[in-house]
């Protein structure tokens, strides 16, 4: 049997080829392993019951005379808190996301010495790091976040 070509049966075929090339995309997006992707957060839906509360903790932290800074060292990355808070009395949570891999995120307890924790070289791999900070002070809650780079 012969094909009879002409502009019709080439117009077919163009879009026959277009949607295997679409279809292989959506294959290795959802079976190949390669292809990791994941959401932001697994629990997005609990997290939105959660964002009033995140809005008014952010708006305290930036109610402060003296924020939070951050500072790269040679030694790694210095989070101060403000210096008229008594360091005691500061507890929290610090969250550090990599979004490139969620493998590398992990969090640690605020233990403060001279109003600054030191996050090592060692632990912080270069590149972009989301930072979120929850931290309590005399019963009243704040909340840091910060996107930054380190190297």
């Amino acid at each position: 049997m012969k094909i009879k070509w002409n502009w019709g049966t080439g117009i077919v075929v163009a879009m026959l080829l277009f949607m295997i090339f679409i279809l292989q995309f959506v294959y290795r997006v959802t079976f190949v392993d390669q292809y990791d992707h994941h959401l932001v957060s697994d629990d997005y839906y609990k997290d939105e019951l959660h964002y009033q509360d995140e809005i008014n903790k952010e708006s305290n932290a930036l109610d402060l005379k003296q924020n939070i800074e951050f500072t790269n060292t040679d030694q790694g990355l210095k989070i101060s808190f403000p210096a008229d808070f008594e360091e005691e009395k500061i507890e929290g949570t610090i969250y550090f996301k990599r979004f490139s891999n969620e493998k590398l995120d992990f969090k640690k307890d605020i233990e403060l010495t001279d109003h600054s924790i030191l996050i090592p070289k060692e632990i912080l791999l270069s590149g972009k790091w989301d930072i979120k900070i929850e931290w309590k002070y005399k019963d009243e809650e704040y909340l840091t976040k910060k996107s930054l780079f380190t190297n």
